[in-house]
């Protein structure tokens, strides 16, 4: 028995916890996480119980999910008690709280409520295995019998034994209920009405939507669209599975040759099931060539929220993310949709029967910029995510203390606020294809594009060649007209940023121009033959300074001008008060000074 109970928790339950516990008198709410998946609906309802002395928090993972991967080190990072399987549905509770049917949660000795970690409960699974209820083995191919049962609705899911598996099944809109009663009569009365609390969060994070697109590196003027994708081969991150089309792979390198870097900032936000099913470093490996040209990797825990809420667009799939763009207003271009996957009553199957489908084969700026600009929402999404939008903290904590046979505490109940992202600024390091247009003395348009451009946008132009220092196609140095970076200005590696562009040219003889960007509306350049210089602009500068500086390489006459011409042109630029750069509608004052005040 010793040896079995190796790695059990001896603080603060477990054998002889009485002894050793502080506070041993406490009601525990055991938290079941089957995966990171699950993990995501759990961690927003965990605050309701923040400030409770009376609460002992406890976790444990049934180990039934094929995503298993990362569970472990989120557990770790929660801070609280981690019990084994084998002693979690030893140890009797007051509480316990799933967002997922895997695994034999009926041993758990406790009350048992289980929340939805998407949009209800929409998806066709394969009938799980009687061991370990797991629903990450089946697919939406049924058996042959028929069509697989709706997940977290039929018998198949909801029963155990014939009798229902939770307590309380939280569901967020009457037509759930109408759905559950309609499969599976035994469950429907452990359904409860208590919203939403992931789409409340969004919800209450709307305000802040400004501060989200800044984090992201979205300049005023641009474009944020969201490429989404749910897991397995159906979806717009898949292979297709047999047969089926491999459609993002042939879509990716499209986005760099289409859409100019400074007029659209494209962002993905993967399915959990996906970053921990083949690893984050092979995610971050296959998307490699895609990161650099400009492609932010949005953090499957933490992050897609926010960036849903910074979206202009959402291509995407039939994944529940997709459905939550939708409600939010958001235009939503349907990438892939399979039907057979989901229960035909379900809203979501409405929504993705009505909503505009991309046609991978016609242009994809067109089809994009039109949806944006022709966009109505659909009512569905809207009106079916949640029947009590806001409610979910005062309706779920109501639940959970009911259940445990104790009061509320006497402040309100809340849910965290979505938090602030980390800034991630925009990192081409692709080689960047330049159009410049000088349609008058002081003004020059740039078009920027991390991949060939369109020949029929070149006419009329001058093309030249800019390139960050890091970038992996180094031999593509030795061609650029301009060579640029961003760092800190006072970062020792580089010296200064007037070493930096000094040594660069010596480096690289067939570069014209040098710019350092120190900062989002202000970078350092050094014109061949001439002294270094600052670009600025105002704070909120729609412009990239490394889009300035080769703004300011086509004024100079694309390096045709000689040391004297470029000085003269440069004296003149200055005296002007600068020069301006448009990006698509987007004019931007920039004034040239030099790098030392007088």
């Amino acid at each position: 028995m010793a040896q079995e109970r190796a790695g059990w928790v001896r603080v603060p339950v477990g054998d002889g916890a009485a002894r050793w516990a502080t506070r041993g008198k406490c009601l525990r709410v055991l938290v079941v996480v089957h995966n990171v998946t699950s993990a995501t609906r759990l961690l927003d309802v965990l605050p309701l119980f923040d400030g409770d002395l009376r609460i002992q928090l406890l976790a444990t993972c049934p180990e039934s999910s094929a995503f298993s991967a990362g569970t472990a080190e989120l557990l770790a990072g929660t801070g609280v008690p981690v019990l084994p399987w084998e002693q979690a549905v030893e140890t009797p509770v007051d509480l316990a709280v799933s967002a997922s049917f895997g695994g034999r949660l009926e041993l758990l000795h406790g009350k048992l409520t289980i929340l939805s970690h998407g949009v209800g409960y929409t998806k066709r699974l394969a009938t799980p295995d009687t061991g370990h209820r797991t629903p990450d083995t089946g697919s939406g191919a049924g058996t042959g019998a028929g069509p697989a049962p709706v997940f977290g609705q039929a018998p198949q899911w909801v029963l155990a034994n014939g009798v229902p598996i939770a307590d309380a099944l939280v569901l967020s809109h009457p037509e759930q209920c109408d759905r559950l009663r309609a499969a599976c009569p035994e469950a429907a009365p452990t359904a409860v009405l208590a919203g939403d609390p992931c789409f409340d969060r969004v919800l209450a994070a709307r305000p802040y939507r400004e501060r989200f697109r800044r984090a992201l590196g979205v300049r005023a003027g641009q474009r944020l669209i969201v490429l989404n994708s749910t897991w397995n081969p159906e979806s717009f991150f898949g292979d297709g599975g047999a047969g089926g089309d491999d459609l993002l792979p042939a879509l990716l390198p499209r986005l760099a040759r289409e859409f100019p870097v400074d007029e659209y900032r494209f962002a993905a936000v993967l399915h959990p099931n996906i970053w921990h099913g083949h690893g984050p470093g092979q995610v971050r490996a296959w998307l490699d060539r895609a990161r650099r040209r400009g492609l932010v990797l949005i953090d499957p825990l933490e992050g897609w929220r926010q960036a849903l809420v910074a979206a202009d667009a959402v291509v995407g799939d039939h994944g529940s993310v997709t459905f939550y763009a939708a409600a939010l207003g958001t235009p939503v271009l349907l990438a892939a949709a399979p039907l057979h996957e989901l229960d035909p009553g379900a809203p979501v199957s409405d929504f993705m029967r009505e909503a505009p489908r991309l046609d991978s084969r016609g242009p994809l700026r067109e089809q994009i910029d039109r949806l944006i600009e022709d966009h109505r929402p659909l009512p569905g999404p809207a009106a079916y995510t949640t029947s009590v939008p806001g409610e979910a903290a005062v309706r779920l904590r109501t639940l959970f203390y009911s259940m445990m046979g104790a009061a509320e505490p006497e402040w309100p109940a809340s849910l965290d606020p979505l938090p602030l992202p980390g800034h991630e600024p925009v990192s081409v390091t692709a080689p960047l294809h330049v159009l410049t247009r000088v349609p008058w003395p002081g003004e020059v348009v740039v078009t920027r594009w991390a991949g060939s451009p369109p020949a029929a946008e070149c006419a009329g132009g001058e093309v030249h060649i800019a390139v960050h220092e890091d970038t992996r196609d180094v031999d593509r140095l030795g061609l650029a007209d301009v060579i640029f970076r961003d760092g800190l200005p006072d970062d020792p590696r580089f010296g200064s940023p007037a070493v930096w562009t000094e040594e660069v040219l010596q480096r690289h003889p067939g570069c014209a121009l040098a710019a350092f960007t120190v900062g989002p509306a202000e970078c350092v350049v050094r014109p061949r033959g001439g002294e270094p210089l600052r670009l600025l602009s105002s704070p909120e500068a729609a412009v990239d300074p490394a889009a300035a500086a080769s703004a300011l390489h086509a004024l100079l006459g694309a390096g045709e001008a000689g040391g004297d011409v470029t000085a003269s042109r440069l004296a003149k630029l200055v005296a002007d008060g600068g020069f301006a750069v448009r990006v698509g509608a987007r004019r931007v004052r920039v004034r040239v000074a030099g790098l030392h005040p007088g």
